[in-house]
């Protein structure tokens, strides 16, 4: 049995501002206190460098890159420029990129193999819509973005899964500990079946609507191995209970 360490990654979104860094320092007070959790911001890209700077050695991760490393891509960066602004990590194939973007899953796994060859730890993006949900198409859905998002291992940059239902994300419901046990049993038994012992290692992200007062009942179940934080990381105040809950769980 593989133990892996609590990972807790904040996505500030399109939100945010140089004031706001000012969250940083605490949040990295909370991220050393919690020595066996990873504790990781992923601001706007404007303020990727300034984050660096003012993190408090927290890592900092962009929202998105492009699948090439440079070109004719007017507003895309790409994930050798996200390192060069001091990126550790980069979120791809989030359900808001993949809705307002029309990604694809083979657009998100591109990017995906782009970061990972650019040496950032990669959290790729899966999750059902409500009507995929209500209609029992869940586990459909999500096996077909697995295969089709995931790509082949490469270097030592890490890849990371993150189950985000989309009908959670930002509406205040969270999945019930029964459904997210079941897709995460899912991802971790697709990973194994394609990557073997080493699939066994990847971590497993639970996102949508994760605050303080349910993070530890997430933490729990089998498989999740911490979270990705939308509103919830833009402020410590909000953020620090679910890292607290993290080192606890």
């Amino acid at each position: 049995m593989h133990v892996r360490r609590k990972l807790v990654a904040g996505n500030w979104k399109m939100n945010g501002s140089l004031h706001q860094l000012t969250e940083l320092g605490a949040i990295a007070a909370a991220a050393r206190a919690a020595s066996g959790v990873d504790v990781a911001i992923c601001p706007p890209f404007t303020l990727i460098a300034s984050a660096v700077a003012r993190g408090g050695g927290i890592p900092i991760g962009g929202q998105d890159c492009h699948h090439q490393s440079s070109g004719a891509f007017t507003g895309n960066v790409s994930a050798t420029m996200l390192k060069e602004a001091g990126a550790k990590l980069v979120i791809v194939g989030h359900s808001e990129r993949r809705a307002e973007q029309q990604e694809s899953d083979a657009i998100v796994r591109a990017k995906a193999q782009a970061a990972l060859a650019a040496g950032l730890q990669t959290i790729v993006c899966i999750g059902e819509s409500e009507e995929e949900r209500m209609g029992g198409h869940a586990i459909t859905r999500c096996s077909a973005q697995l295969a089709g998002s995931i790509p082949e291992l490469s270097g030592d940059a890490e890849l990371v899964v993150a189950y985000e239902p989309i009908w959670a994300i930002g509406t205040g419901r969270t999945a019930t500990c029964d459904d997210v046990r079941e897709i995460h049993g899912l991802v971790r038994k697709v990973l194994v079946d394609r990557f073997g012992d080493a699939g066994g290692r990847i971590r497993i992200l639970y996102g949508g609507s994760v605050r303080g007062d349910n993070a530890a009942e997430l933490f729990a179940v089998d498989n999740v191995d911490g979270a990705l934080v939308g509103g919830a990381s833009l402020n410590a105040e909000q953020f620090v209970p679910i890292i607290e809950a993290a080192a606890q769980s």
